[in-house]
């Protein structure tokens, strides 16, 4: 029942926006000017073209081919369009977002649902509404961008090795590297985690053999109080509590991080598991290693990373990116990180150990200083483009006094602790540890302030978050409304124009 009330809030507000967004935006805009003709080529067969200035792989363009031909028979039968190529309409194809974002919607719910056994329906569906309302989610699933296929490709992949079906994760991988080749990074990340977990499911085995041999002893004990004579049945006790405690031995031994909690200790059992079960699991990773190997050699035959405007993609050390990240993630969950209760388990948290926390602290300030005096990247596009959000921030806060920058500093490490320290309530340390580096390796690279790059961190984030009181949800439900409802009104009916080139200009994240 969940899924079904999710993809139908979702629909309630798709079909009349989409419609009002294709009314009074007819035409392509801002990167769907690229998009969309390139996908047109597609429709008229001709794959062998190619524009230059496309940045991203042609996965998105392949989906929207088989979401077209999946509607041109109806389109047909109802004289709507009189060819394939014309039902690659701008508008249709933003459809393929559309219809991208009810299934993400839905992925969102079965993910959440798996992680929280035990919560209910209501909760569930109003988890995953909230987080469809996400407001770079919710923009772009009325333009014809690759965010939200990208988004769905890699959500759909992590519930898949969830459910420990590693082969079509692996394949949902590759399908995202097609969309977004930052995607890799999440893949890997996703991979990581079933190494993580590996342990745990060893351990869920090993108890259910233990509740096997258990009943076993038993049976047998049952079996001779029926005839068997004492001396027998205290021989067949020593016999079956010996086979016991040596298999518990064993179990205790294999999984050694069962009642670890310790970064080490964590790294220590993964370790020894993986040495263990060392075919079992490469057997689960090596579709990813080769999906990962294929990557590689795709970027060594391209010289880069990007497939075109490879000069204004350069990749570049912009650490401050992973700053910008933490502080609009706690800002878009403000119920949870900038409450009195999060801000007082964090001071309990540091008062544990006051010299090292004291040294954390330190160490991460210094690293912000460093990242922001010598790592800050003022891109040209995003000086030159006050179409984006970004522009703004930019002008108006980071860089509006020569101290700005530093003064947000403390607001950065704040973020970033807060983020850490709810993770950690419910993941191993290793797990946000490999969060972490996944964070940075997929922004730290982009010189390009673009608060789209931050969508499926901050959606690994939120699922894995566990927010399970109604008020915080309904807070970031009501933030969320309320700046869709403002940028929306400002794309749509706010439009500018510059003296230096014609056309009509918009507001757009």
């Amino acid at each position: 029942m969940g899924r079904i009330a999710v993809s139908l809030i979702v629909i309630l507000w798709l079909i009349p926006v989409s419609i009002l967004v294709n009314h009074i935006v007819p035409h392509p805009y801002m990167d769907e000017i690229f998009h969309v003709p390139q996908v047109q080529q597609y429709c008229r067969g001709n794959f062998g073209s190619w524009d230059p200035m496309i940045t991203t792989p042609p996965g998105l363009y392949f989906l929207s081919l088989a979401y077209v031909a999946s509607l041109f028979p109806g389109l047909f039968c109802m004289q709507a369009v009189s060819s394939f190529s014309d039902s690659c309409s701008t508008s249709i194809l933003r459809l393929t977002n559309g219809f991208l974002a009810v299934i993400c919607s839905i992925i969102v719910y079965e993910i959440i649902i798996h992680l929280r056994p035990s919560i209910d329906d209501k909760k569930a569906t109003l988890c995953a509404v909230v987080l469809s309302l996400y407001p770079l989610h919710w923009f772009f699933s009325f333009l014809y961008y690759t965010d939200v296929a990208s988004l769905t490709a890699v959500l759909a992949m992590y519930l898949l090795a969830l459910k420990k079906k590693y082969l079509f994760s692996s394949l949902l991988g590759a399908v995202s590297v097609l969309i977004r080749q930052t995607n890799i990074i999440w893949m890997l990340f996703v991979a990581c985690i079933g190494v993580i977990e590996f342990p745990q499911s060893h351990l869920k085995d090993s108890v259910k053999i233990d509740d096997f041999t258990t009943s076993m002893v038993k049976e047998d004990l049952s079996t001779n109080r029926r005839g068997v004579s004492e001396i027998s049945k205290l021989r067949k006790r020593r016999v079956n509590n010996g086979a016991n405690s040596r298999k518990l031995f064993t179990l205790e031994t294999s999984v050694p991080m069962a009642h670890s909690s310790g970064l080490l200790d964590e790294i220590h059992g993964i370790i020894i598991i993986s040495w263990n079960h060392f075919w079992e699991l490469l057997f689960f990773l090596s579709p990813f290693f080769m999906v990962f190997v294929a990557f590689v050699a795709f970027v060594c035959w391209n010289g880069s990373i990007v497939l075109g405007a490879k000069d204004a993609h350069a990749v570049s050390p912009h650490f401050s990116q992973l700053l910008y990240y933490g502080l609009i993630s706690a800002l878009y969950m403000f119920p949870v990180h900038f409450s009195l209760r999060t801000a007082a388990t964090l001071f309990r948290q540091l008062l544990k150990n006051k010299l090292l926390s004291f040294f954390q602290c330190f160490m991460a300030l210094t690293l912000g200083f460093i990242s922001v005096q010598y790592f800050s990247i003022a891109h040209p596009y995003l000086l030159a483009d006050n179409r984006h959000y970004p522009f703004y921030l930019w002008r108006k806060v980071i860089n509006y006094h020569w101290s700005t920058k530093y003064l947000l500093l403390p607001l950065y490490v704040y973020s970033w602790l807060s983020i850490i320290v709810i993770l950690a309530k419910k993941q191993k340390r290793l797990w946000v540890l490999a969060y972490v580096l996944a964070c940075a390796a997929s922004l730290v690279p982009a010189p390009l302030i673009e608060f789209r790059y931050y969508t499926i961190p901050f959606f690994f984030l939120v699922l894995h978050s566990d927010i399970t009181d109604n008020t915080s949800l309904h807070l970031m439900g009501i933030l969320y409304l309320s700046l869709n409802c403002f940028t929306i009104f400002m794309f749509l009916y706010r439009p500018f124009s510059w003296k230096h080139e014609a056309g009509t200009q918009r507001f757009i994240w």
